[in-house]
């Protein structure tokens, strides 16, 4: 989204007043002025030349989203529909924009599958339609590529082969959902997943079961290796998904993962932790208070103090909703809950101009209205201009 017309334009101060504002280790009262798109000056009190008046509502920066797959649900509403690409991405950004997240990683998923995975091209179409979309200034966050390969696809390196030169592409998540290992260690869920989903028998379900084990055994270790290489010389950040053992941890710093992906166990998430590999959880898991999958849940990683990021994975609200779910139950204080969804996933990423309310920072800014329960996004600024 081209947010100022040109370098050489004057944009008056925007003085945000009256807030509860959220800096890294505290809130307080008082005031935001943000010139030129970035914050110019924080001062404790209120002043008589507000632009707005917050009138106590909390002002965070705006949140970063590192894993949504929610994009893929505005393309194909249904099995086997597909929905215009601009109308889709233009109903996604503003379902995040008005969740708060200035700054999104849209995730595209390569390798197909028998679970509705897309043909080759589609998720490369998408991306064109997202470039095309920001040229023509239709989207208000910043929206990045996430890739999520499937590295037990036979197809996955043909996918990936259309993003090799892609710009776009920050993040690459290397996956295996093969049962009977990391997201599903045993075959209670993957039962549920796929037999009762599909209906299968038996027999046909023993079959599926053996057939996606035979493909993570043959594909799995070439392909993570091959993709881990190539992001490495791109310099693109490496994530790692649904580790369950030491092992796996170990083949993630191998492979100079920085971001480990919804950590199955308590022990792989300390294990990622005590590493420097930043441990993201589902910000769903949080809100509900407990895996969707029956894994680990979010609030034991954070009482164990080796949670580092939250993702809203398939609810975009959760992400703004979860901090408040942490700081009203006593888990951690606001301004900690809150770095969660804003400065470590922004570091984790090698972005340092934004995730944060201090001077020199990206006017990325929130307005949350809260006192008790769900809470309310009132106003979201991005580089100092109003977008919801």
């Amino acid at each position: 989204m081209r947010l100022r017309s040109g370098a050489t334009d004057v944009l008056p101060d925007v003085i945000l007043s009256n807030a509860r504002v959220v800096l890294g280790d505290e809130v307080v009262g008082g005031t935001v002025v943000i010139r030129d798109g970035v914050i110019a000056d924080i001062s404790a009190g209120g002043t008589a030349s507000a632009s707005t008046d917050l009138n106590g509502d909390y002002l965070i920066p705006g949140l970063v989203e590192l894993h949504t797959d929610h994009l893929e649900t505005h393309y194909s509403p249904r099995p086997g529909v597909r929905w215009d690409s601009i109308a889709a991405l233009q109903a996604h950004d503003a379902q995040i924009v008005s969740s708060g997240i200035t700054t999104v990683f849209d995730c595209v998923r390569l390798g197909s599958d028998e679970d509705g995975g897309f043909e080759r091209g589609e998720m490369r179409a998408i991306v064109h339609a997202l470039v095309r979309a920001g040229i023509e200034n239709r989207l208000r966050a910043e929206h990045f590529v996430h890739l999520r390969c499937e590295v037990s696809s036979h197809d996955v390196l043909e996918h990936f082969e259309d993003f090799e030169t892609d710009g776009q592409v920050r993040l690459v998540s290397l996956m295996d959902h093969a049962p009977g290992q990391r997201q599903f260690q045993t075959l209670d869920q993957y039962e549920l997943y796929y037999k009762t989903k599909r209906g299968l028998s038996d027999a046909a379900f023993r079959a599926f079961v053996e057939k996606r084990q035979a493909a993570s055994a043959q594909y799995s270790d070439p392909h993570r290796r091959a993709i881990a290489e190539h992001c490495r010389e791109r310099g693109i950040t490496i994530a790692s998904h649904d580790d369950a053992t030491l092992a796996h941890v170990d083949e993630a710093k191998a492979f100079g993962v920085r971001l480990a992906e919804f950590p199955t166990s308590e022990a792989a998430a300390k294990a990622s932790h005590e590493s420097g590999i930043s441990v993201l959880m589902g910000a769903p898991n949080v809100v509900r208070g407990k895996s969707h999958s029956g894994n680990v849940a979010a609030r034991t990683l954070a009482e164990m103090g080796v949670l580092d990021v939250l993702s809203s994975d398939y609810v975009p609200f959760s992400l703004v909703h979860a901090p408040f779910v942490f700081a009203d139950a006593g888990v951690m204080p606001l301004p900690e809950a809150i770095c969660l969804v804003t400065s470590t996933p922004a570091k984790t990423v090698g972005f340092e101009d934004r995730g944060a309310i201090a001077p020199g920072r990206r006017a990325d800014l929130v307005r949350v209205h809260h006192e008790e329960g769900v809470p309310v996004v009132r106003s979201v600024w991005r580089e100092g201009q109003r977008v919801s």
